[in-house]
């Protein structure tokens, strides 16, 4: 059941393993007759994998294990519900496997810890072996399972009139019969999945047609749908897109308990799923941000959905539970969630899948992706960093209550009250591999945050090349959207990308305040190699924005000047070219960080300034043709380009957080994070070039001699 295919990945593992047994729902007291012809109240996000690699996403094993599905016996060979019911019982199967053999293998770890014996050292390591083997399974069954939802509901392409036609259209400006004015195709060669001798591929449309091709066949397993979800903004505001899918769901409803066979079953089927994957892939974006928005949906779905069947309810369900996670309650489960042991095994299954890597696999990875990638040669740094990561990383502290800071203004706790007393000294106590480690999980906490949304039309929020983050005296209120919106003028846009920027600029500034502010030319020289050896060890783990952080800070026109560059170490100053030569590989290449499969292997961070610019790149020059089409070939490139972004967030850090020096960071970048450098720097004399003192006199003593036979 192992797959070679690239699809395989983060994007589909540990969701909604426990299949639904039971079609009697109770929610809320009331109990609902689950109707067979709706879409069961599963994940319908399509996941970035989805939008990332489109049709090459289901590869030709997915094919063939689902054709091959169902057909023990010969009556049932094309029966759909037949495969349905059997993927379900070997998930469900392979997946208690899994927790099982999980379980047994934390009892183990605790007992090897304990008593040490050899017995047990020789049984961990093919217990992890068939660990992942297992994982292997139970993700390929997931991906099958995914093929399965995205074959469900969608029409032919002779039915897109219908669903165009079947609703309002007050919304769109115009709405013609004729599928060519609305779509434009162009012809590929035979796909290696497919028994078709060319494919056709969506180049152009309509705002109207771009939201009907949503109902097409295909659509899912192209990885339309994940796109559309990423970049419709560009064309349509959140309010007409929402309309479009009220209006087809209000025309359709009621023939949703009709034979699911024909057209307009589909279509109401397909547009459930559309709004279902819409509010899970987007909600913090689009309703979070948009009251207006979120209740037009909830008044429709209780006055329109709820009261026929109780899918409405769920609906209703799940915009409670992602309101929850939003406001910072993810702790309250949603009807949707059978139980909370089902959401336990998940966060389980989800952590023990990052501990399983080796660190020393890990680390062989990484350098032999350097050693490929640049042209320099590496330090062997990474035995530390290892060897702290293997002290550190099963120990209790990760699954205990961390500390909530909302800014970095808040208050810490009173063993450090008095970080400015300490001052840098307590940075050059700690080892470049623990200040590594804690910076990444504070740069974690910022970079989970986001969104793939949140990468367009930076442009309109005023963030521009050769600039880390806007001006810091320019409040996220006062940016001017007028500049040079890619957006519709009435399509609200989060701008938590200002704030992701603020903080690399903070960490920046803290960077260089923190060197200028040292009253020593050898203190200097230890924070320096700090530094430089604290940002190689970032990059090295792959945490490409803080190491981004550190060489801006590094790079500011007072730093650069300091007489201790000229005393520090050769091997620590080459590391500044190495630096250097990171930040090139990244501008160089908008996916050069997925290249390969180390990405679904080894947590990333990418640099957010580096990404933003490489989305403006792909968004110069015009979005639509001569004729007013919408070239979707442009879309899908940036899409492709964003979805990072979640591939990069479901592959987290595991460190051991160490919370006093976190809030000893905390604290000094807060204290500089709006400082003045040149103005530090002016009350430091060892940033500048000392003279001796009898020099200095001889000088002085020289000059008034020239100056006084001038005058003879």
């Amino acid at each position: 059941l192992q797959s070679n295919g690239c699809c395989i990945g983060p994007g589909f593992t540990e969701e909604n393993i426990e299949p639904e047994e039971e079609t009697i729902i109770k929610i809320a007291g009331n109990s609902y007759l689950v109707s067979p012809n709706l879409p069961d109240f599963h994940s319908c996000s399509p996941g970035w994998s989805s939008a990332f690699y489109g049709a090459e996403c289901f590869d030709s094993e997915v094919h063939s294990y689902m054709k091959n599905l169902g057909k023990q016996k010969s009556s049932e060979s094309q029966n759909i519900d037949a495969k349905k019911v059997e993927l379900e019982q070997l998930l469900m199967m392979e997946t208690k496997n899994y927790r099982k053999t999980i379980k047994f293998y934390q009892k183990l770890l605790q007992k090897e810890r304990r008593s040490k014996g050899p017995e047990t050292k020789s049984m961990l390591p093919k217990l992890r072996g068939q660990l992942q083997e297992m994982k292997s399974k139970v993700q390929f069954l997931e991906l099958v399972k995914k093929y399965v939802q995205a074959k469900q509901w969608g029409v032919e392409f002779c039915v897109l009139p219908t669903v165009i036609h079947n609703g309002k259209t007050d919304t769109v400006d115009v709405a013609p019969t004729d599928e060519s004015s609305l779509l434009l195709y162009y012809n590929t060669e035979k796909h290696q999945c497919s028994n078709q001798s060319g494919i056709r591929v969506l180049q152009a449309g309509t705002p109207l047609g771009l939201m009907a091709y949503l109902y097409s066949r295909n659509a899912f397993l192209e990885g339309y749908v994940q796109q559309f979800l990423y970049t419709f903004r560009y064309f349509c505001t959140q309010e007409e897109f929402l309309q479009f899918l009220l209006d087809r769901i209000s025309s359709t409803l009621s023939s949703a308990s009709l034979d699911p066979s024909t057209p307009l079953a589909k279509i109401c089927n397909r547009s459930f799923y559309i709004l279902q994957a819409w509010i899970e892939d987007c909600y913090s974006v689009d309703f979070a941000t948009n009251t207006d928005l979120l209740c037009t949906l909830k008044e429709f779905i209780s006055s329109k959905v709820a009261s026929l069947n109780g899918y409405g309810e769920r609906l209703l369900s799940l915009l409670e539970d992602a309101s929850a996670r939003k406001s910072g309650s993810a702790h309250q489960c949603s009807s949707m969630d059978n139980c909370e042991e089902g959401e336990e095994d998940r966060k389980t299954l989800h952590s023990l899948c990052k501990k399983l890597s080796e660190d020393v696999s890990r680390k062989a990875s990484l350098h032999i992706f350097f050693l490929q990638n640049f042209n320099w040669k590496l330090s062997k740094g990474m035995g530390p960093i290892a060897q702290y990561q293997r002290e550190r990383l099963y120990t209790i502290s990760p699954v205990l209550p961390k500390p909530c800071y909302n800014s970095f203004t808040e208050e810490f706790p009173v063993s450090f009250a008095k970080a400015d007393e300490v001052g840098p000294y307590l940075l050059i106590e700690y080892s470049a591999q623990q200040l590594c480690c804690q910076l990444t999980l504070l740069q974690q906490e910022v970079f989970h945050k986001c969104h793939p949304v949140h990468f367009l039309n930076s442009r309109a929020l005023g963030v521009k090349d050769k600039c880390v983050a806007v001006q810091k005296a320019v409040s996220t209120e006062t940016v001017s959207l007028k500049v040079c919106n890619l957006f519709l003028s009435k399509c609200i846009q989060d701008q938590y990308l200002l704030q992701l920027l603020r903080n690399a600029d903070s960490i920046s500034t803290w960077v260089a305040a923190e060197i200028v502010t040292c009253h020593t030319s050898k203190l200097q020289v230890s924070l320096l190699s700090k530094f430089l050896l604290t940002a190689k060890c970032c990059y090295e783990q792959r945490n490409f924005a803080t190491a981004m952080q550190i060489l801006a800070g590094l790079e500011n026109l007072i730093v650069r000047q300091l007489p201790a560059w000229k005393i520090l170490p050769a091997k620590v100053a080459e590391i500044m070219e190495e630096l250097k030569a990171v930040e090139v590989f990244l501008k160089s290449d908008s996916l050069c960080l997925m290249e390969g499969e180390r990405f679904k292997t080894l947590p990333t961070i990418p640099s957010a300034h580096v990404l933003a610019m490489h989305v403006q790149q792909l968004e110069t020059g015009g979005f639509t043709m001569t004729n007013g089409a919408h070239k979707w070939t442009k879309l899908r490139n940036i899409a492709k380009v964003v979805s990072q972004v979640h591939a990069f967030q479901e592959n987290p850090y595991t460190y051991t957080p160490d919370f006093k020096l976190q809030s000893y960071l905390r604290q000094r970048i807060t204290r500089f994070k709006d400082a003045d450098i040149s103005a530090l720097a002016a009350d430091n004399c060892a940033n500048f070039h000392q003279i001796p003192a009898e020099k200095h006199s001889r000088k002085i003593q020289d000059t008034l001699r020239r100056m006084k036979a001038t005058f003879q």
